[in-house]
């Protein structure tokens, strides 16, 4: 019965999500909220923008009913629920800065990168301030490291705004930044749920449902965009259940394909961005001369397996996913197996 129970979370993310995009979408085109779809011919300016606030406003709600079965159905008034809200604390924080950032507008830069990087270090102290995971870490060869207080007050923030900051490299094609926090975030509630951290695979699929929710309308051709609010709420949970579960060696494993994104964007200073150039016919070009992205290197390799040389948005966006899926498969392997 408990069991059934704890599953409405999932349920209530859901369908709280699809139940509200259909609204969200009508109000922001009545509003004028709305952003170009830079992969289409044309860039057409149609698509519903920051769609990310339903899915953490659906999730959070999601949250909060689980909370509500630990209190009042099974007692449980143990320090978990502390953990929680100070993972809620760093998503809800982080949302309203992506939010901020969405306002300002992408292509007036929004908020600064130093500045964006401060708030990702300050909306790590939820979950400094009650000191969680530990701060023994096991290196390869080296052994297990105790980083005492060095482990809170440097690592967790640092975990937290590396992990926001990356996570919104590998975006702006439809579909992908969803379908990739399904895929990353689903089995990390796997990785939890076998690490004895039955909570945190609870949590973790909540968000799991509101995404999929949410990638219905978003997945080729969008209807909305998820915008920072999402992608930065998506990267820090990822890395506050990492923490929080001490599964961070194969958090950051799983994470591989962000790590590589940041380097290709650093070799761009930054400044290249992910989009394609767009053909008429919805076919994708290479938008510059070398690769500054997991995106463009999609792009470059499909080019040179099709035939036909044509090489469409659901497909690169489709490729990437299964890059993510061939390295969540070794993590398998290699931590878990």
């Amino acid at each position: 019965m408990v069991n059934i129970l704890l599953i409405f979370s999932f349920i209530i993310s859901f369908v709280l999500t699809n139940l509200t995009l259909p609204f969200w979408i009508r109000m922001t085109k009545k509003a004028g909220l709305i952003w170009e779809d830079m992969n289409k011919p044309g860039k057409p300016k149609n698509v519903s923008a920051s769609g990310g606030i339903v899915v953490i406003i659906a999730f959070i709600i999601g949250i909060f009913y689980y909370i509500a079965i630990r209190t009042f159905i099974l007692k449980d008034l143990t320090s978990i629920n502390l953990e929680i809200f100070a993972l809620l604390s760093v998503v809800l924080i982080l949302s309203l800065v992506g939010i901020v950032d969405d306002m300002l507008g992408w292509k007036n830069k929004g908020l600064s990168k130093r500045t964006r990087i401060l708030l990702a270090f300050i909306a790590a102290i939820p979950l400094v301030v009650i000191n969680v995971g530990t701060s023994v870490i096991n290196f390869p060869f080296l052994g297990p490291i105790n980083f005492g207080i060095f482990y809170p007050l440097f690592l967790i923030p640092l975990g937290i705004a590396g992990a926001t900051t990356t996570y919104n490299f590998l975006a702006g094609y439809n579909g992908l930044e969803a379908g990739q926090g399904i895929l990353i975030l689903g089995f990390l509630s796997y990785v939890a749920y076998i690490s004895g951290h039955a909570w945190l695979t609870v949590v973790s699929l909540t968000m799991v449902f509101a995404l999929i929710g949410f990638w219905f309308y978003n997945k080729y051709p969008a209807k909305v965009f998820p915008g920072d609010s999402l992608t930065w709420t998506i990267g820090a949970l990822i890395a506050g259940i990492s923490i929080l579960g001490n599964f961070q060696k194969i958090a950051l494993f799983v994470f591989l394909p962000y790590i590589i994104e940041t380097g290709l964007k650093l070799r761009g200073k930054l400044e290249k961005q992910s989009f394609a150039k767009p053909n008429k016919d919805g076919s994708l070009e290479m938008p510059y001369k070398k690769i500054y992205g997991l995106e463009h290197l999609a792009i470059y390799v499909l080019k040179k397996i099709k035939p036909s040389k044509k090489v469409y948005e659901k497909e690169v966006v489709y490729l990437i996913h299964g890059f993510q899926i061939f390295i969540i498969i070794l993590a398998f392997f290699l931590f878990i197996y």
